[in-house]
């Protein structure tokens, strides 16, 4: 377990953070909470008691080097991670600590890969971007399907949410990938990233019961068209989501997750299918829980536990799947999601 190593949060008291913050504790980690905001810092110590605050912006280095500053590792759990992402990494390389973020923008999980390759291995240290439900899950779950298989056709990715209840950041993260692409969409195909302006498909989608079949749209592209094809030679990532998720997403008025249980988790419900093809073969690899934003935690602090404790595949700026055993990994999180694999 976390061994009293302290773990800096940056976004501390946002709706993903405050889920990073109870699940450090909960690993025997001690978390130090940073932010913009002073304000919601303390009235966030007052949830925790004891917690070290550090006020920090991403645009002031010496307030990111204070608020690093002992830490062993850095969790940034504050969008638009356009902003904040290569700010607060830059901070745990002058630190020399690995530093992990749940970002589910596909610009800048590509821009933090790119970016940060080169620096973080030499640096011998470890940048994983994405490692939560967007993005690291997915990796996760499509390496384990892959096996000893060295290359794939194509990934399919399906996520079956009973729901979704967008936060504010997940709204404003949205805004920022929207103006980015100048309003396009985009996909992995042909091996690489492709910006277009086609409808997306509606299709049906057989997820395992008791789910079942249900309505998707295609082309529903989040991170994992970024973290998969980071390290799997798969030409085509594709990704769906389900039809009642995604009017959730669109409408203005859908309101932010509300707590349903003492850990703060919403009722919300998911399941993400992943089916790796390769000739005439297929592979199979599920989870399911409950909360999007809430697995993002546990997610996030394992792959810290796993990098301080060296149980990692290599360094340098990495995804999920690259980084981890990614079936080791999703049995280790059997107290918080389900995990079948199928080859």
């Amino acid at each position: 377990m976390g061994s009293g190593q302290t773990v800096a949060v940056f976004g501390a008291y946002g709706h993903t953070g405050r889920f990073v913050v109870a699940e450090l504790r909960e690993r025997g980690f001690v978390p130090v909470a940073s932010g913009r905001d002073a304000g919601k810092l303390r009235a966030l110590a007052e949830s925790f008691a004891g917690l070290d605050v550090r006020p920090a912006a991403a645009d002031d280095p010496a307030s990111l080097d204070r608020a690093l500053a002992g830490a062993a590792a850095v969790v940034n759990s504050a969008g638009p991670f356009a902003a904040t992402a290569a700010p607060v990494a830059e901070a745990a390389l002058r630190a020399g600590i690995p530093y992990v973020d749940v970002a589910a923008e596909i610009e800048a999980n590509a821009d933090t890969l790119a970016h940060f390759a080169e620096r973080a291995r030499d640096a011998r240290t470890a940048v994983v971007p994405a490692m939560a439900f967007f993005g690291g899950l997915g990796d996760l779950l499509a390496t384990a399907a892959m096996g000893d298989w060295t290359a794939a056709d194509e990934v399919h990715v399906a996520y079956g949410l009973s729901s979704w209840h967008p936060t504010a950041g997940t709204r404003a993260a949205g805004a920022v990938s929207h103006e980015r692409r100048d309003g396009q969409r985009v996909r992995h195909t042909g091996g690489k990233l492709e910006y277009h302006q086609d409808t997306l498909p509606s299709l049906k989608w057989t997820f395992p019961e008791p789910m079942g079949v249900r309505p998707v749209i295609g082309e529903f592209s989040m991170a994992d068209v970024v973290t998969i094809p980071s390290h799997l030679a798969v030409p085509e990532v594709r990704s769906y989501m389900t039809v009642e998720a995604v009017e959730d997403l669109s409408a203005p008025d859908t309101p932010a997750p509300a707590a349903a249980d003492q850990r703060g988790r919403s009722d919300q419900r998911f399941l993400v299918d992943v089916v790796v093809r390769s000739g005439g073969e297929e592979r199979r690899a599920t989870a399911s829980g409950r909360d999007i934003y809430a697995v993002s935690a546990p997610l996030a602090v394992e792959a810290v536990d796993r990098i301080l404790t060296g149980r990692t595949r290599t360094t340098g700026a990495a995804s999920a799947g690259e980084m981890f055993d990614a079936a080791d990994f999703l049995r280790a999180l059997s107290a918080h999601l389900s995990f079948d694999l199928r080859r």
